[in-house]
């Protein structure tokens, strides 16, 4: 064949629409299969059946058709507002999430629930199909063997300004400092229960409810708890508070005593003196002046809410003026630092502290607007000025949703639902990074160790069920021991019954052998001392040199009638 002939290639004979050629190639190669980001995205997007509220914004009146625009035109307005328009689940928990908090930089995110556990999120290395924690932990688990208590974890918190390490809360007198890892740093120290004045004691003496962080020092904290306290701690000296805060309640028949629901610290973002602010079980609000002294608080509202009430949501806004409080009395009120004795406005809002007294209310970026949760599953944006819902959205239709929050340098809102489900909302052209990034990645293939039940945690090594021990199994181990001593076990020797006197005496053969004149305690000390006197009578050690010159003593010779002793004087009458 010629190279000037041209080289013909019959192809198939196919029509057209034959629907064969779609198992045709049509190229040669290995082809690259790319995620489809804008779908997964779109598929990631809310179907909220429910209409959008949005009661703040006038509309005018007019016809009927022109309303309805203007309703669809507002819906629109505050989806592209606020940055709920698309979602990501994380169903990580086993019960309700109670609390929810991100770092810093909003690359990672913690999570509490009443499971006793601490579940570790990073967003750098999930994928659309691996959405899962990277660690779980329990931060009053000492050894995997050993059985130790568990604690309901009741407030979870990154430090805001130094994102290495995190306040962990739980239903324990002792509060803890965990680092991003999930490692323990710190662990407070426990006050003495028997110690009347709370001033004289050095820790928590009862269970610790809720705590935050100094807005500007970053080794500072706050803890609040049921013995009528809130102690600032130094991360760096967990042997006693920094100081203590006595609240003493007014109260019938509660003795001065109360517990503390929920406490913050903030400060203006332009500078100036911070306010700590707590409330209390009697339903009062207490105010003092951050940099202290704290010997008396600098305001106080007695009956804020209504008594015997759980007041779980407490905030402060950016500027440090205005302070937002959700008690168990389904009320929502909002203070004024400056003239702290009555609400500014007061709203109706149903209460889920009676069952999850972690239910929080948090102030938006930059104190813009509100947000909170509610017993139906809704998200309430509100605002601050006169407490009116701006926008609500249904998130877990329902199941009460718990604790919110709203991420000021992603621009995404976290919320904890009852049901376990944590839900991260976003906006695609409003929000960076966190959920962004997760939903614009390529999902992960499919492996076998995706799925737990079939491989095996490398922490916790090889799986038991694969190593079958002899006599391991049901039925055929015998434990205990017979009467006269001996292991029911055939297969285990006999090992000698070790009392407490047997094992703490040392071997008989090794004291003769190390420890001089050890030989000395199995003799008679008069005949060891006998069998020297012979030598000493005849080769004095002492008095050998009087010797020569020594007199021969020499005793008086006594009578047999002197033997009775002397005789008894005449007793004078």
């Amino acid at each position: 064949m010629s190279d000037d002939e041209d080289i013909q290639v019959e192809g198939p004979s196919l029509a057209e629409d034959d629907p064969m050629r779609a198992f045709l190639p049509t190229s040669f190669g290995k082809r690259t299969r790319e995620a489809d980001i804008a779908a997964q995205i779109d598929r990631s997007k809310r179907n909220v059946n429910e209409p959008t509220i949005s009661n703040s914004k006038s509309q005018d009146s007019g016809s009927g058709d022109s309303s309805s625009s203007e309703d669809d035109s507002d819906n629109s307005d505050d989806e592209d507002e606020y940055p709920t328009s698309h979602e990501m689940v994380i169903k990580t928990h086993d019960r309700a999430v109670t609390s929810l908090s991100l770092d810093p930089a909003g690359g990672r995110l913690i999570s509490g629930s009443i499971d006793c556990t601490v579940k570790l999120h990073d967003f750098s290395s999930l994928t659309p199909t691996t959405i899962r924690a990277f660690r779980s932990v329990d931060p009053y688990e000492t050894k995997a063997s050993a059985a130790t208590e568990s604690h309901p974890i009741h407030h979870v918190e990154f430090n805001p300004l130094a994102g290495s390490v995190f306040l962990c809360i739980s239903a324990h007198p002792q509060a803890k400092i965990l680092s991003r890892d999930g490692d323990i740093v710190t662990e407070f120290v426990k006050g003495d229960m028997y110690l009347r004045d709370m001033h004289n004691t050095k820790g928590h003496v009862s269970e610790v409810t809720t705590g935050t962080w100094h807005p500007t020092d970053k080794n500072i904290c706050v803890t609040a708890g049921t013995d009528s306290t809130l102690r600032i701690w130094d991360i760096n000296n967990k042997r006693s508070q920094k100081e203590v805060l006595v609240f003493k309640s007014r109260a019938a028949g509660a003795a001065g005593r109360t517990r503390m629901t929920a406490v913050a610290w903030g400060t203006p973002a332009q500078g100036g003196n911070n306010v700590l602010v707590s409330a209390a079980l009697d339903g009062t609000l207490v105010m003092w002046s951050g940099n202290g002294p704290f010997t008396r608080p600098a305001g106080e509202i007695r009956d804020a809410h209504k008594p015997n009430t759980w007041t779980g949501g407490l905030d402060i806004s950016s500027d440090g003026r205005m302070v937002v409080t959700r008690g168990g009395d389904n009320l929502i009120k909002l203070w004024d630092t400056r003239k702290f004795k009555e609400p500014l406005v007061s709203v109706e809002h149903p209460s889920t502290s009676d069952h999850y007294p972690t239910t929080n209310i948090k102030y938006a970026p930059n104190s813009t607007s509100i947000i909170t949760g509610s017993a139906t599953g809704h998200l309430h944006i509100l605002n601050p000025g006169n407490l009116r819902p701006e926008y609500t959205t249904l998130v877990t239709p329902g199941s009460p949703l718990i604790t919110v929050d709203w991420h000021p340098k992603i621009n995404q809102i976290i919320t904890g639902s009852a049901n376990a489900e944590t839900h991260v909302l976003y906006n695609p052209t409003m929000s960076t990074r966190g959920a962004v990034d997760v939903m614009s990645r390529a999902p992960k293939r499919r492996h076998i160790d995706d799925n737990p039940e079939l491989t095996t945690d490398q922490s916790l090594g090889l799986s038991g069920d694969s190593i079958i021990t002899p006599g391991a199994l049901p039925g055929t181990k015998k434990t205990g021991i017979t009467a006269s001593g001996k292991s029911k076990d055939p297969r285990r020797p006999h090992v000698p019954q070790q009392t407490p006197f047997l094992r703490n005496q040392p071997d008989e053969k090794h004291i003769s052998k190390n420890i001089p004149l050890s030989q000395m305690l199995h003799e008679d000390p008069r005949e060891a001392l006998l069998k020297y006197a012979d030598l000493a009578k005849k080769d004095p050690v002492f008095t050998k040199a009087w010797k020569d010159t020594q007199p021969v003593t020499q005793y008086a010779d006594v009578s047999d009638e002197e033997e009775d002793g002397p005789e008894k004087k005449k007793v004078k009458r």
